[in-house]
This record gives C-alpha cells, structure tokens and sequence, in this order.
C-alpha cells in the first residue's frame, strides 16, 4: 500500500471505444483508484467501464481540454495518471513507476514518458509519432490541461522527470480510421485558426505540406518504419494540406460578398 501522500488516480477519458477500453483499464488495475468519464457512449463503454471499476461517470462531451480538466476534479487521491481509452501503460512504464513512487519523488511535481504507436501492425519507432514524450503523471494540485484543440496537454508548476518506458497508443484502427480522424482534427484546428483571427496564406498551403513530408520522412527518419512510416508521413502531409484548405474555406465562406458566387481562380 501506498501512503496517501503517493496514491494515483488514473483518470480515463472515453467515448465509443468498446473494442479497445477493456485493455486500457485491465493496464490500470495497480492504481488506488480508477475514475472513467464516458461521453455518453452508444456502444458498450460504459458497461464494460463498470467491470473495471465502480467510478464511471457520464459527462457530455466538452472537448478534449475540458473533458480531462473536468475528470481530474473527479479524482480523491493527489497524484493523477491520465490515460486515453486507446491507450494501455506498459508492463516497463508500471514497474520504472511503482519504482519512482517506493523511492518517493521528491521535488519532482510530474512524470513525463514516451507514447509508442502500434500501426498497420507494427511499432512504430522513428518519425513523428516516436519518442512523442507525454506528460500525463502529476500532483494534482500543482497540474491542469491547456494546448488548443484537439491537442490537449498537461501544464505543470514544478520540476518535471523524464521516463524511459513506453506507454503503448493503439491508435487507428486501419487508414479509413486514421482519415476519418485526421478530417474531424483538421476541421477544428481550421476554425480555431479562424476563430483567432489568423488569414489564410496561398504559402501555407503551397509549402507547409511538402516541408512537413521531408521532416517526417527524413529530419525524423520516419522512412525507417518502412511502408507504414512512408503512409503515416504522406497521412500527416495530408492533414496539415487540409486544414489550411479548410482555413482558406472558411474566409471564402463568410467573407465573400453576398451575391458574388462567379468562378475565380
């Protein structure tokens, strides 16, 4: 047992993910609590949820920021593990923090480690997806969720450690999965751009995606995956090509003058 000082709430963000939610918990059991917030899912999330743990909650879903600020206010014990419900602690991760916690951390406020991605079936160790360092283990009173959506990140007050093992992501499910999420990402990436005021600019669109399949492939050695680094780097291209079209999109949309509807180059 753990004194109450060191005791770790895992919080659990999860919406329709019955294929993947019953991994993700059993990889939890070692914490002193386990809390999952369910958006409501229409599959069996939620029943499977309760085989793992009496803390299941359902909450609308607020966005990926929200959503995890509003589980951590859920949380009894002081040091909270975040972890999404296509995502399983590894063996390594468990024993390096159960080592870190008998030991006792200190000074140390947070823990961050590697995110390793299974794809097409393969690990996925080079490129952009690896080392993908996430800091997800921390004092909960010295931590909250910020970044901008959809990428929600943890912000800490507080000296920070680093780990070696891997928490593993399963991520997509096949390339129709990845496209349907890189389409919804780059839909709301496209209308913060908006919403902040930022104009498109034909050389976003025109040099930012060849300049990031060059750095996936070779700058981070994506290209060393083989086929599958070769696909993820030509899927994030693609991602990053859509969303300064849907930029561009929305100026035309609500700035074209009313009535001018001709075809322009």
């Amino acid at each position: 047992m753990r004194p109450d000082h060191l005791k770790i709430s895992a919080c659990v963000t999860a919406g329709n993910e019955e294929d993947k939610i019953a991994a993700c918990l059993a990889s939890l059991t070692w914490c002193d609590e386990v809390i999952v917030v369910d958006s409501f899912s229409t599959d069996r999330t939620f029943e499977i949820s309760r085989q793992y743990t009496p803390h299941v909650y359902q909450h609308a879903w607020e966005g990926y920021i929200a959503q995890k600020n509003y589980i951590r206010t859920l949380a009894r014990y002081p040091w909270i593990l975040f972890v999404d419900a296509d995502e399983v602690v590894s063996d390594e991760l468990r024993q390096e923090i159960e080592a870190e916690f008998a030991r006792g951390p200190g000074e140390i406020v947070a823990y961050q480690f590697p995110r390793m991605v299974y794809y097409l079936g393969k690990w996925i160790r080079h490129g952009e997806w690896y080392p993908d360092i996430k800091l997800r283990l921390f004092l909960k009173d010295r931590g909250h969720s910020a970044g901008e959506e959809p990428h929600d990140r943890v912000v800490v007050d507080g000296p920070i450690k680093t780990l070696r093992f891997p928490l593993h992501h399963f991520t997509y499910d096949d390339v129709t999965d990845h496209l349907n999420t890189l389409n919804r990402f780059s839909t709301i990436s496209a209308a913060q751009k908006y919403a902040r005021g930022e104009k498109f600019r034909w050389r976003d669109l025109v040099f930012r995606p060849p300049w990031r399949l060059f750095k996936s492939l070779f700058i981070k050695r994506g290209i060393l995956d083989g086929r599958q680094g070769l696909i993820i780097a030509v899927m994030t291209t693609f991602g990053v090509f859509i969303k300064y079209a849907k930029l561009m999109e929305l100026w035309i949309k609500h700035h074209q003058p009313q009535g001018d509807h001709g075809h322009h180059d």
